[in-house]
């Protein structure tokens, strides 16, 4: 009889585990395919939660990398005026925008800016993190407990690696640049 009980409890435990991992599993669509993203609920829980009610409600669907460093990072989320399907889509203005909603509170963390690192996008104000954030293309420990990670690319790298590079004359802005086609929850 016990060790039908601990079998149960075993499959249960290990449903349970895994509906709560798919919790905070997105996908970003891109041009070249699908990139998988893990989400850190447990140190950067506000960021994560802004994510995915814009991801989940179509906010970033469109919305242009409009700031791109080769050997750094692709920056995007700017959905006031960086969503290329909106009216209010301005190139040059890309990037300086947010959503309608307040700026977050910093949740600087332990992680790292690792290849894949996602992380938000802040003025000189660290409070000041809204919608855009950046996926890095290699380790930027400089950036470390001054920005807030709040996820991972843990599949698809390497179509990251194809997005559009910006003029490194021109701290990265891109011109016809690419975009995100949709991000959502799995």
């Amino acid at each position: 009889m016990s060790k039908l009980f601990i079998k149960v409890l075993v499959i249960f435990i290990f449903i349970i585990n895994q509906s709560l991992s798919e919790e905070n599993i997105m996908i970003l669509k891109l041009k070249d395919g699908d990139v998988k993203i893990e989400l850190f609920e447990d140190v950067a829980p506000n960021h994560v939660k802004r994510i995915k009610e814009l991801a989940n409600t179509g906010k970033y669907n469109n919305v242009v990398f409009h700031r791109v460093i080769d050997g750094f990072m692709a920056q995007t989320g700017d959905v006031k005026f960086g969503n290329s399907e909106s009216t209010s889509f301005d190139l040059r203005k890309a990037g300086m925008g947010g959503s309608e909603l307040p700026d977050l509170v910093q949740e600087f963390n332990s992680l790292p800016h690792d290849r894949g690192t996602l992380s938000m996008a802040r003025s000189s104000d660290p409070n000041s993190a809204n919608s855009q954030f950046f996926i890095c293309f290699k380790p930027a420990p400089f950036l470390d407990r001054q920005y807030t990670v709040f996820g991972k690319v843990v599949e698809g790298m390497e179509f990251v690696d194809k997005i559009k590079r910006g003029d490194e004359n021109n701290n990265g802005a891109v011109s016809e640049p690419d975009k995100i086609l949709s991000f959502k929850s799995l």
